[in-house]
C-alpha cells in the first residue's frame, strides 16, 4: 500500500477539485500537508478536513502568478514542517472568463493568451524552481505537475490552455533531466475531462457526453482518479519514475478517432 508517512507535501490550488482530492488523499496516506490556494478560505477548509481526520495540515494563500507568493508558500512549508518532500504544481489559469474567451487562434484575446502563459507556464516553472531549492535542502523529493490530455492532442477549442499544458509537459522533462542526479524526480499527470464544479458550470452537456463516450471505461473520470496517481508518483514506490507524463484518461487516447462510431455500429449489429 502506498505510504507517504513522514513526508511533507505542498499542493497548489488545493482548495477545490483535483487539488482538494490530492491534498486529502496524500494526507490520508500519512503526508503532512501544506494546502495552498488563491482563495485562502478554500485552503483553510481543506486543511481543517485533514486535521479533523487526524492528519496535519496548514493553509497558505498562494498566487502562482506572483513569484513572491510562490517562494513565500514554500518557505512557509519549511518553516512549519522543517522540509518539503513533495510538490504538486496543480494550479493553472482557469478563470471562467479566460476559459470562455479561449475559443480559437483567430478569436482568443492576446491578453488572455499572455495571462494563461504567465500563470500556467511561468507559475509552474517558479513552483519547480522553489521546489527544487527546498528539495535540495531536504536531500531529494518528488515534483508532480498537472498537465492535460489537451496538451498531448489538439482539441477543437482552448488553444491557450492546450499550448500552456504542452509547455508544462516539456518543463516536466526539463526539470527531471536537470535534477534527477540530485534525487529530485519530476513527473506530470495529464487528466482527461474530469467531473469537477468547473466542468458542470462551464462545459455544455453535449461536449461532456462526447468526452465520456470517448473513454474506454464506462464512466467519466473524477478528481480521485488523478489523486491516486499523484499520491503514487509522490511515493517511494515510484522511486524509479521520472520525466514522464502519465495520462489519467480512462483510455481516451488509446484508440483511433473512429472508436465511438464503430462501437455503436457493432453494438447494433450484435443485438
Amino acid at each position: 500500500m502506498t505510504t507517504l508517512a513522514n513526508k511533507v507535501a505542498m499542493v497548489t490550488a488545493g482548495g477545490a477539485g483535483i487539488g482538494r482530492a490530492c491534498s486529502l488523499t496524500m494526507a490520508a496516506k500519512g503526508a503532512r500537508l501544506v494546502v495552498t490556494d488563491l482563495h485562502i478560505a478554500a485552503a483553510e477548509t481543506v486543511a481543517a478536513e485533514i486535521i479533523a481526520a487526524g492528519g496535519e495540515a496548514i493553509a497558505v494563500r498562494c498566487d502562482i502568478g506572483d513569484e513572491t507568493s510562490i517562494s513565500d508558500a514554500v518557505a512557509a512549508a519549511e518553516a512549519h514542517f522543517g522540509r518539503l518532500d513533495i510538490l504538486h504544481n496543480n494550479a493553472a489559469m482557469l478563470s471562467d472568463e479566460a476559459l470562455a474567451l479561449d475559443g480559437d487562434i483567430l478569436s482568443v484575446p492576446m491578453d488572455v493568451w499572455d495571462r494563461t502563459m504567465e500563470v500556467t507556464v511561468r507559475g509552474t516553472l517558479l513552483g519547480c524552481r522553489y521546489g527544487v531549492l527546498a528539495m535540495r535542502r531536504a536531500g531529494g523529493g518528488s515534483i508532480i505537475n498537472t498537465g492535460s490530455i489537451y496538451g498531448l492532442r489538439a482539441a477543437n477549442r482552448m488553444p491557450a490552455y492546450s499550448v500552456s499544458k504542452a509547455a508544462v509537459h516539456m518543463l516536466t522533462e526539463v526539470v527531471a533531466t536537470a535534477h534527477g542526479r540530485e534525487g529530485i524526480r519530476c513527473n506530470a499527470v495529464a487528466p482527461s475531462m474530469m467531473r469537477t464544479p468547473t466542468l458542470d458550470r462551464l462545459v455544455p452537456r453535449a461536449i461532456v457526453d462526447y468526452n465520456e463516450d470517448a473513454a474506454l471505461l464506462p464512466r467519466m473520470g473524477v478528481p480521485q482518479d488523478v489523486a491516486s496517481m499523484v499520491a503514487f508518483l509522490a511515493s517511494d514506490e515510484a522511486s524509479y519514475l521520472t520525466g514522464h507524463v502519465f495520462p489519467v484518461d480512462g483510455g481516451t487516447m488509446a484508440h483511433l478517432p473512429t472508436y465511438g462510431d464503430e462501437r455503436r455500429f457493432l453494438e447494433g449489429v450484435n443485438r
